[in-house]
This record gives C-alpha cells, structure tokens and sequence, in this order.
C-alpha cells in the first residue's frame, strides 16, 4: 500500500490545493454573489430570499460539514471573519445534524466549529452572540477552561455596555479585516454577475483578408464587439486539433502564473492560473499559428517584436482581477525587451467552459463570455502610444469547467509603419 502511495502522491492533491479550492469557492461567493448554503447543497444560487439559480451542474455535489469547517477556517486563519461566518455558520448547522454520528472523514467537529465561530462572531463586533456560542460549546465541553474564561470575558463588555451591532460586521465596520477583498474585486464582480454565456453586442460581421495572401483562401471570420476600446472577436480562429495540441505541448511546463511587481516578477493572489510559454519552433502548430495572428493583425510578430504564446489554464475559482495587459510603469520587466510597450493582445480561447470564466472590460462596461477556438484582440495602446485605460479588463472566475486560453503580446517596436502614428496627437 505504501510502496504504491509513493507512487501516485505526486500527482494527488495536498495541503495547499486543498487551500486553493477553498479560497476558490470564497471567490465565487464574492463574484457570483453566491449563497454558502447552496453551495452546500451543490448548487450555485444568488444569496437571498427566492433568487434563482444561475448554474445546475449536471452532477450535484454537496460539501459536507468538515468542508464548511476547512472553508470558514482557511477565511480565521487570515483574520477574514467577512468570510469565515458564513461558512462556519453551515459547519455549525450541518454537525448540529449529524451530532453523535462518527463520520471518518470528519477531522473536525461540532465544538471546533462553535468555538471558532464564536471568536468570529466575537471580533466582528457581536459579542452577544459570540457569548450564546460559547455557552453552546460549554454544554458539549464543560471543562474546557478557555472557552470558560472567554465567556466571563464576553459576559463582563456586556455589562460594560460594549455592544457591537448585530449586522454591522458584514459591512466591514468593525476592523480592518472584515472588508477584506479590495475594491477591484468588487469592480469586476459588477461584469461578472451572470455566469452563463451571454450575448455580445453584435456591432457588424465580416470576412477579412486584411490584405494578406494568407487569408485569400480562408478569410478571418470577424465580429466586431466594440469600437471604443477597440476590441474584435475572430471566430473559429483555431481547429480543435490545433488547440489539443498546444494544450498537450503546455501541460508538462504549467506554473503558477505570476505578475510584474516593480521591477521584479511575483505570484499574487489576484491572478490565479497557471501558464506555460511556447516559442514557435516547438512545433509546426505553434509556428502557423504565429503565421495566422501577423496575417490577422497585420502586425510584425518576428522577434523580439513579439512575446512567446504565453498558454494559460484556469481552474475552478481562477480568475484575474482587473488590470493591463501593457505596462504603465518604465520599471516594468516589460522594457526589458527593449521593443516598447504592448501595442496589442490577442487572446485565443483553447476551451469552452461550462459556466464562468468570462473578459470583462472595466471601464468599458462589458464582457466578452468564452466562445471556443474563437480569438480575442483588442490595441493595449492609443496611436499616439499613450495607454488606454477603456482597456483595463480582468477574467471571471471560472464557476465550473476548466479554461484554458493563448496569449500573444506584440510589441509596439516594429509596427511604426504597420500601425502609424495619427495626424492627430490626441488619437
């Protein structure tokens, strides 16, 4: 048993993924505006009374109380009572059902659960009923000296008249903790309220060579979504077998993807994926690929004009809050390159996804659902090579289904006479 343990424990889940999925869930509760007892119950559900139900996965699958309990405690850890109340909250209904029954999965119980919910309660702001908790607690665990202490505490800022409200710590009122996600993250929630695909908005349609012999055989079937910031989606942009291929040449080079930070390159928690980067002599696909995004875009993509296809996956929860795609800083690793900045992205959607995982432009007000093989661009810059901020735009979580997308930044070194500059300096 060992001997084949040691055999497949690389490849099973560990400690920090089990942490990752639960900060996942707590990013779609945020996002989707979720209700914890129906993710409970395995289905994804506005919070509130008679809201619908925005996605029925075919398989429901519930979490039990030690997964509510392994939720809310990764939230108590970090001090985020914003989250850890709801879903201690569920642990403390589900054990109080099941109390008394022994269930070998459960590493937690009811008392762990009502113990840190109280302290949740208790650093929220309701002391009141942080004190009936604890004194549920005792009546399971008389002799637990702790808790004993602390409900003398709790009894003792009663009297002394240090109420906190009773709703006010889910406003963030309380502390520093409890607004804990930033106001980004919000933001982007607002574009992202409907998980399901929806609609873009049909501006015009059309075949286009854009004067290139490459596509006279083949046009790019483009749609325009938006005009300000510009922004094309060019349907069936890549073949299913094309697009298994780049997932299979990715795949053994996956890492967590990370951010520019300054001057240096870091892992953060506002972008939660994993990325591999291919150049294009890693196979024939890679290179007519590249050959078909410079017919599209018209721009010059031979190095270092162009970054390397950047492939990226996102699993359950992953997501990338509102940012840039071109730096805005002079310090950024960007410049290395020496090639300017990012004059565009063209995103190129691998898979389809069931639920989630939509581009949500910020400032713009709109999104973009995933739409299998199709390919996503929009300029990062203005012709006169200031940034556009109508540009800033961020990834949905992914609520269920795995998305996984290829990223080509093109620089703005080598496009002067493929994309000019305007009479104008205002353009």
């Amino acid at each position: 048993l060992h001997a084949a343990l040691k055999e497949v424990e690389q490849e099973l889940p560990g400690a920090e993924d089990l942490d990752g999925a639960a900060r996942a869930l707590m990013r779609l509760q945020d996002v989707y505006a979720l209700s914890v007892k129906a993710m409970a119950n395995g289905l994804f559900q506005r919070d509130g009374a008679n809201r619908p139900i925005i996605y029925s996965p075919s398989r429901r699958v519930t979490l039990s109380a030690d997964d509510c309990f392994h939720v809310g405690k990764v939230a108590y850890d970090t001090g985020d009572y914003y989250h850890s109340i709801p879903w201690l909250e569920e642990a403390v209904s589900l054990f109080r059902l099941s109390y008394g029954t022994w269930n070998p999965e459960d590493r937690s119980s009811l008392e762990d659960a009502l113990d840190h919910l109280a302290f949740s309660y208790f650093m929220a702001g309701n002391i009141s009923h942080a004190l009936s908790l604890s004194r549920e607690f005792l009546h399971y665990d008389p002799s637990n000296q702790r808790v004993v202490r602390n409900v003398a505490k709790y009894q003792k800022l009663l009297e002394m008249g240090t109420v906190g409200d009773r709703w006010g710590w889910w406003w963030g009122c309380h502390g520093p903790h409890l607004h804990h996600h930033p106001p980004s993250h919000a933001l982007h929630g607002l574009l992202c309220p409907q998980p399901l695909p929806e609609s873009v908005p049909n501006l015009s349609c059309s075949y286009e060579t854009n004067g290139s012999p490459y596509l006279l055989l083949q046009p790019a079937k483009k749609e325009m979504v938006q005009v300000q910031p510009y922004v094309a989606l060019y349907h069936d942009f890549i073949s299913d077998t094309e697009a298994e291929t780049i997932k299979g040449l990715a795949g053994p080079w996956l890492q967590r993807s990370v951010v520019a930070s300054g001057e240096k390159q870091q892992k953060a928690e506002y972008r939660i994926s994993k990325s591999a980067w291919l150049k294009d002599t890693a196979h024939p696909v890679v290179r007519a690929l590249e050959r078909r995004i410079a017919a599209v875009t018209g721009l010059d993509l031979r190095p270092p004009y162009a970054e390397y296809l950047q492939v990226v996956n996102y699993g359950m929860g992953g997501h990338y809050e509102p940012h840039f795609d071109h730096a805005t800083s002079r310090k950024s690793p960007l410049y290395r390159m020496k090639s300017g900045n990012r004059i565009a992205t063209l995103m190129i959607y691998l898979s389809a996804v069931e639920a989630g995982g939509s581009t949500a432009f910020i400032y713009a007000n709109f999104s973009v659902p995933v739409v299998k093989n199709a390919a996503l661009f929009w300029w990062n810059l203005r012709r006169n090579g200031e940034g556009d901020g109508d540009t800033l735009h961020a990834a949905c979580p992914v609520l269920a289904g795995d998305k996984w997308v290829a990223n080509k930044w093109i620089h703005e070194h080598g496009q002067e006479f493929r994309r000019p500059c305007s009479a104008d300096p205002r353009d």
